[in-house]
């Protein structure tokens, strides 16, 4: 194993993000977040996305632009979909803050978010009678495992994304539970600089990760791979379907 190649092609790794096919996640969840979203969406509700992202999820539905609304914090994503969305009619709102979403009350019959931050009262406010949000969420417990093998001992980021507590929230709220769904499944890198990449980006889980700091860790890690052929870790997502 020469170390010096492979602190040269992992450190080159963190800036790269070609990893297609080069790790997998997420592809055996006990259920589909779209499809769920489909089995409830009609032609005559008013929905919006909060956290749309760049607004991909949100114009596959094919909901009629009229009735769809949408808000992101990401600056990037929302000069997208400044351009994007708001060309074709959606109603597309800049938002950073989950408590103060910029619409008035009772303005929807669904709200959705995916893997985004919300606020379950601001939440209440914004639906009308009988209305749904639905979420999917990263739970609290995402890639511990991962994290434990270069980075011993870094607390949770985030460890009152759960379900229990979370399920609690929405009831607190004022919410009905339709259906709540935890589910902990495998990730699988298939080579080391796939995983500094994703270590390096997602940075609130892998705080202050770096090729240098965790290099006798990768190498263990590179052992993995010559022998099993993969590093395998866990992720944690939870759902929720909550009707006021």
């Amino acid at each position: 194993m020469n170390k010096a190649y492979l602190r040269n092609v992992w450190e080159q790794e963190e800036e790269a993000a070609h990893i297609h096919g080069r790790y997998e996640e997420e592809n055996d969840l006990p259920w589909d977040y779209g499809e769920i979203v489909r089995q409830y969406l009609k032609r005559d509700l008013n929905i919006m996305d909060y956290d749309t992202g760049g607004g991909e999820f949100l114009l596959s539905l094919n909901h009629p632009y009229s009735r769809t609304a949408a808000t992101e914090g990401y600056p990037p994503n929302v000069k997208l979909c400044s351009e994007k969305l708001l060309s074709l009619g959606i109603n597309f709102k800049e938002c950073h803050d989950p408590s103060k979403v910029p619409f008035e009350d009772e303005s929807f019959d669904l709200v959705i978010n995916r893997h985004g931050d919300f606020d379950a009262r601001e939440l209440f406010r914004l639906l009308r009678h009988n209305g749904l949000f639905i979420t999917e969420q990263v739970g609290g417990d995402n890639d511990r495992d991962l994290v434990e093998m270069v980075l011993p001992k870094t607390g949770k980021p985030f460890p009152h994304l759960n379900l229990t507590e979370q399920r609690k929230h929405f009831e607190d709220a004022g919410f009905e539970i339709v259906r709540a769904e935890e589910a902990y499944r495998p990730i699988k890198f298939y080579d080391v600089g796939a995983f500094v990449w994703f270590a390096h980006i997602i940075e609130w889980e892998f705080p202050n990760f770096s090729v240098d700091k965790c290099f006798e860790q990768l190498l263990k890690m590179q052992e993995m791979i010559d022998k099993d052929g993969r590093i395998e870790g866990t992720i944690h997502r939870y759902l929720i379907v909550a009707k006021k």
